[in-house]
């Protein structure tokens, strides 16, 4: 990818980073830990990859973005706010009564969410919903399923598993937010999920495994899952809990509690700093 296309998106994600901290901060309530560790892979798809209309968000030719572990919603609705989609300043009412932005993805109130998710292990079967559909109709849209770690413990994940590989679903992209915590601990010692991608392979999927952090890898993938036929495609994303807030980074307290408002301040501080902004400013 150019050089100015990898900057571009650096600087997306982290504007979509200060979102979420200001967001989180201001409900009082939330996930951070899973939403910082995504922001990379949901910046290069809703600003790089996917083929999406903000002013159409029911077109019927667009691709379609599940995030499977709903609780990470502020990176969607962060993604969403800057795509277009409503206006930013809606991101000031996350989880307040009688405001759109719900604590967990509601399709029914938030224009570009497509389902609505929360209970873990559902968003893979939906998009194999959706997914197939797109092959009876014989449309051309991809599906795009991000699941968390601990999130592909729940038995209903390989159900869709075996059912999107039965399907030949080449047009369903799973991307596993692999950062090793959930909110019990390291994914490992809570029920072990290993080996990841030994299993994914078993049920029939391509796998591709990459840093999740890093534009070229991410981009590099989604290419690649594009060009895969018979087979679904799973994107191993190997990222940092809490990434680009130090205090925050691969620590599992941060799961999901919020930023006091001294905490947002050192937060939002550090991410309006450094190497990624300095590139921004030099390519402006």
């Amino acid at each position: 990818m150019l050089e100015t296309e990898k900057i571009f998106l650096e600087e997306k994600a982290r504007i979509i980073r200060k979102h979420i901290i200001s967001m989180l901060g201001e409900a009082g309530s939330g996930h951070p830990g899973g939403s910082l560790s995504a922001a990379d892979i949901v910046a290069a798809l809703f600003f790089h990859h996917m083929n999406i209309d903000p002013a159409r968000p029911h077109w019927e030719h667009r691709d379609r973005f599940i995030l499977s572990k709903g609780h990470a919603a502020p990176v969607l609705y962060a993604a969403l706010a800057e795509a277009g989609f409503f206006d930013t300043k809606e991101l000031k009412y996350l989880r307040k009564t009688g405001h759109m932005l719900q604590g967990h993805p509601d399709m029914k109130s938030t224009p570009g969410v497509e389902i609505s998710t929360g209970s873990l292990g559902q968003g893979l079967a939906v998009g194999n919903g959706m997914a197939l559909a797109a092959k009876l109709d014989g449309r051309d849209y991809r599906v795009f399923v991000l699941m968390g770690d601990g999130e592909i413990q729940e038995g209903m994940i390989w159900e869709a598993a075996m059912a999107a590989a039965h399907y030949k679903l080449d047009n369903l992209v799973g991307i596993l937010d692999y950062n090793g915590l959930q909110i019990d601990g390291p994914i490992t010692q809570v029920m072990n999920p290993e080996p990841i991608v030994d299993k994914w392979k078993a049920f029939g999927w391509h796998v591709i495994v990459i840093d999740g952090h890093d534009f070229e890898e991410i981009i590099s993938a989604l290419e690649q899952a594009d060009r895969i036929e018979g087979k679904p495609t799973l994107i191993l994303a190997k990222t940092i809990k809490g990434k680009g807030v130090s205090f925050m980074e691969n620590q599992v307290d941060w799961h999901g509690k919020a930023p006091s408002k001294e905490e947002m301040e050192l937060a939002l501080k550090e991410l309006s700093q450094g190497e990624v902004l300095e590139r921004w400013e030099t390519l402006k």
